[in-house]
């Protein structure tokens, strides 16, 4: 995985034992908080994802 350089390595294990620790999220919500911070670091990777996966879906789903 390529970091930025702006993030120091320190700062994103933190971020992950923070989330991985708080008691109070379940796996799904811990899970979805690293995607929703993985989506605010990368977003141009999340919509081209996102794409790909409606592309997908809309060409095998077609009611035709």
């Amino acid at each position: 995985m390529l970091q930025d350089p702006a993030t120091p390595p320190q700062q994103e294990t933190s971020r992950a034992a923070r989330i991985a620790g708080d008691e109070r999220l379940s796996a799904t919500e811990a899970a979805i908080e690293c995607f929703h911070e993985y989506a605010r670091e990368r977003p141009e990777v999340v919509a081209l994802w996102a794409f790909g996966l409606g592309f997908v879906l809309g060409w095998k789903l077609k009611l035709w």
